[in-house]
């Protein structure tokens, strides 16, 4: 019995130490390494020395998509992931693994807009001199801290109020206003009365289609099928571009853009917007409408365009034009490089075309593309249509870009706002 007894207890206590050493171990030495997983890649493998062959598209800005049309496209298949295993990558020739590596250290220089201005140090302490404002180096350390800061409002916006567009797949309805240059690898999205005609003309000139800016009519920039849509592309060819391309965009104050867009299209002759919008706009929104305003469509006014604007049922679809900059171009599900403005359009675009490396007698074209005897819309111009509104009207105006508003870190047009 007694025997039995220290048996027990030995066993005990050596159960007891044991416990105590694996309880003092380092669980690292005790787990094996994991092996690398699977990762998840959006980016197809192909070969980036070969671009694929060049189309064109017909439509025009002027022919607007209705919302039955966007609710339609936003059906097309988006496509798949692609799996990667690591370790096991496409061979890539020579030439091709030199464009990609050029490529990607220039998309680096603009995702971080260089970061910070270029320290310069004297000879001596090695100390780091600071460009003044009124030099090229300040100018340029400027515009770097202001595409930063434009970046950083945007991200934020669309993190506090659009978190789901992030998890959301790329479809080619989100892609449908971006156009490709393949030569310089950029992708622009087209926000209408933000300077777009001027950078079709420019992105024409990139991609080999015409020696000048100046030279390029209208017509051609429009409907003339030079530029090429990402959406015409197939999936992989969609993906690729967005994985590896600079992709960039122009905004514009929306009261501002609003108000240009109902003077080009509203108080100049039209044959698609008097037709199509005005005559719809009028017969609703207007009491005892002429006959003949009602056979042409012309002579909208502006409280009745806006009426149109802010009626959840209207009578004719959404257009371009006025429709939201964060529904034309996706930013919360895309991201883009390169931000810049209508009201510093000069120095924005000669920045972003020099950090493209675009060849250096190319600027951005001054001239006004339409109506060109016509003063450009400005803030004094918009205040003026807009006073023609009530104060619920205007309120309720400026709920409908809110986010525009705020994602572009653009200030409250009138102080009565909310």
């Amino acid at each position: 019995m007694r025997l039995a007894c220290m048996f027990s207890s030995v066993l005990l206590f050596g159960a007891a130490g044991l416990l105590l050493f694996i309880s003092l171990q380092d669980p690292t030495e005790l787990a094996p390494p994991q092996l690398p997983g699977i990762k998840f890649s959006i980016r197809p493998e192909q070969p980036h020395n070969a671009l694929p062959p060049q189309g064109s598209s017909q439509d025009g800005d002027s022919m607007a998509p209705t919302e039955k049309g966007t609710r339609d496209s936003s059906s097309r298949d988006p496509g798949g992931l692609h799996l990667q295993v690591p370790g096991q990558h496409q061979p890539l020739p020579e030439s091709g693994a030199r464009m990609r590596l050029r490529q990607r250290r220039r998309r680096l220089l603009i995702k971080r807009t260089t970061g910070a201005a270029a320290a310069a140090t004297n000879g001596s302490g090695g100390t780091a001199v600071q460009p003044g404002p009124g030099t090229p180096d300040g100018r340029r350390a400027g515009l770097q801290q202001s595409q930063r800061e434009r970046k950083r409002l945007m991200q934020e916006a669309c993190a506090k109020y659009r978190a789901s567009s992030s998890r959301r797949a790329v479809t080619p309805r989100h892609v449908s206003r971006i156009f490709v240059e393949d030569r310089h690898r950029v992708l622009y999205c087209e926000v209408p009365k933000a300077g777009c005609s001027n950078w079709k003309r420019v992105l024409m000139v990139l991609a080999g289609l015409a020696s000048s800016a100046a030279d390029i009519q209208h017509n051609t920039v429009h409907y003339g099928g030079a530029l090429r849509r990402l959406d015409t592309f197939d999936r992989q060819g969609i993906l690729h571009r967005l994985g590896t391309y600079t992709k960039m965009l122009f905004v514009r104050e929306p009261f501002e853009r609003l108000v240009s867009a109902f003077r080009d299209k509203f108080e100049h002759p039209n044959s698609y917007y008097h037709p199509v919008f005005g005559k719809a706009i009028l017969a609703r929104y207007r009491a005892n409408a002429s006959r003949e305003a009602l056979r042409t469509g012309a002579g909208v006014r502006f409280p009745e365009f806006v009426q149109y604007l802010l009626d959840v049922h209207r009578p004719v679809g959404m257009d371009i034009h006025w429709d939201h900059v964060s529904r034309l171009c996706s930013p919360c599900l895309i991201d883009y490089d390169f931000v810049g403005k209508f009201e510093s359009m000069e120095d924005d675009a000669n920045f972003f075309l020099s950090l493209i490396r675009a060849p250096r007698n190319l600027t951005f074209p001054r001239f006004k593309d339409r109506h060109s005897q016509e003063a450009r819309t400005t803030a004094g111009i918009t205040h003026r249509y807009f006073a023609q509104l009530s104060a619920l009207q205007r309120q309720r105006a400026y709920d409908f870009y809110y986010m525009d508003y705020l994602m572009f870190n653009y200030s409250k047009p009138f102080a009565d706002l909310y």
